[in-house]
């Protein structure tokens, strides 16, 4: 059985772009920085020759993401729609939706539509697309 989530990872196309989103937008922490080459990143990737630039990043409740840049191999858009297979959105706790969505939208940042209140009451919400076009959800938790 597992313990906890330990990170999600996330495959980047621009670096400067991704740092910019995350760190200074979104206000995740560096907390390693790391150059992964070798037998050991060919072996767990299943890639010949990889070479990839790690970043672990810190939300402010601890939780972490991480981005990859790979130096060796071409990043591929696969799931770009949000009914797509496999990872579908990463959420973030904000504490005012609001707040946050005219913040980013004055950053440059697009959103599929302005925040919504939820039919049941309990969350507002607001999707938007990180620098790589992943999907990120904010989440304000209006009835805990």
């Amino acid at each position: 059985m597992i313990k906890a989530i330990r990170h999600t990872g996330i495959v980047v196309s621009d670096l400067d772009k991704s740092l910019h989103f995350y760190r200074d937008l979104l206000g995740f922490e560096i907390v390693k920085d790391k150059l992964e080459s070798g037998n050991y990143i060919d072996s767990v990737l299943s890639l010949k020759n990889a070479s990839v630039r790690t970043i672990k990043m810190k939300a402010p409740d601890g939780n972490l993401i991480e981005l990859l840049y790979f130096k060796s191999h071409p990043k591929k858009p696969e799931n770009t729609y949000i009914t797509g297979l496999g990872c579908s959105h990463i959420a973030f706790t904000v504490d005012n939706v609001e707040k946050e969505y005219k913040r980013l939208l004055g950053e440059g940042i697009k959103f599929n539509s302005s925040p919504e209140a939820s039919p049941d009451g309990y969350a507002k919400v607001v999707f938007c697309r990180d620098p790589n076009g992943a999907w990120i959800e904010l989440v304000e938790v209006l009835n805990e």
